[in-house]
């Protein structure tokens, strides 16, 4: 139920469809009785596209959430592991064409870079088909693939197929692993992202330590004009992740809005969850 609910208003209550629907609306009522409060609305989602598209808004929105963790650095140290989460990969164009080449591989040369850095680093890859349709293609086997394009062999990687979103990456990811709390495990997804995510691993009891990557904004809060396209695409990302960490605090997924990490005590966190 949870993945239906957050798909849907995932999908619903972003600016584009939202706009989208009242421009239709608003065409719609011109054929009726309602001709001019029809014209009304579409004059007001044409000043919205404009307003959300051009203005700084969506940057303004994007850019806490991207600061929210640090850039991770290094350490002497090597950590235990590493759990990277899916989202780099279109499922339907790799299908189709038979090609793994995602446009923001981010995620997945960070995971590179790591394992590259510390060579006994455990790694696993969490992702499987968040689609409402079913379907057999799974991230996760084009994810191993395009590592072993980049260097790493395929014994390095463990996978994990199932999970559809991040509350199900978050609990397949500590079935598979039952991580002993003495262990340092880094998790990497997108920079905006990554509160939520670190959120849910903390509420679903596996210590992560955060390692964001694809930042979309300077961190800076600018007043500047944006490519249209570009700055309604920002508002889209940044509402979304919004509204899924409103989502995520009322079901219970985490125990913040706006999570800070995991809690100080590895121990009790892990006996709470177990």
């Amino acid at each position: 139920m949870y993945f239906i609910v957050s798909k849907s208003l995932g999908w619903l209550l972003v600016p584009s469809n939202l706009l989208l629907l009242g421009g239709v609306a608003g065409f719609a009522l011109t054929f009726s009785r309602f001709a001019n409060a029809g014209r009304r609305l579409m004059h007001s989602v044409f000043i919205l596209v404009i307003l959300c598209g051009v203005s700084p808004i969506g940057k303004w929105l994007l850019t806490p959430l991207e600061s929210r963790f640090p850039a991770w650095r290094a350490t002497p140290e090597e950590p235990t592991g590493v759990i990277v989460l899916g989202g780099d990969i279109n499922l339907d164009v790799a299908a189709a064409r038979g090609v793994v080449s995602p446009a923001n591989p981010h995620r997945i040369v960070m995971a590179a870079t790591l394992l590259h850095r510390y060579p006994q680093l455990r790694a696993l890859y969490s992702g499987g088909n968040p689609s409402f349709w079913k379907s057999n293609a799974r991230e996760a086997d084009f994810a191993v693939e395009l590592l072993g394009q980049l260097g790493i062999p395929r014994s390095r990687i463990e996978v994990e197929r199932s999970s559809r979103n991040t509350a199900e990456n978050a609990r397949f990811s500590r079935e598979l692993i039952s991580p002993n709390p003495t262990e340092r495990w880094l998790l990497v997804t997108s920079a905006f992202h990554m509160p939520r995510a670190v959120g849910i691993f903390c509420k679903a009891g596996f210590m992560v330590e955060p390692v964001p990557s694809g930042w979309q904004t300077d961190g800076r809060l600018t007043l500047e004009v944006q490519d249209p396209v570009a700055g309604l695409a920002t508002m889209d990302i940044a509402v979304h992740e919004w509204l899924a960490l409103l989502i995520a605090r009322l079901t219970g997924k985490t125990d913040s809005i706006f999570p800070t990490g995991c809690l100080a005590s590895r121990r009790e966190a892990y006996n709470h969850a177990s």
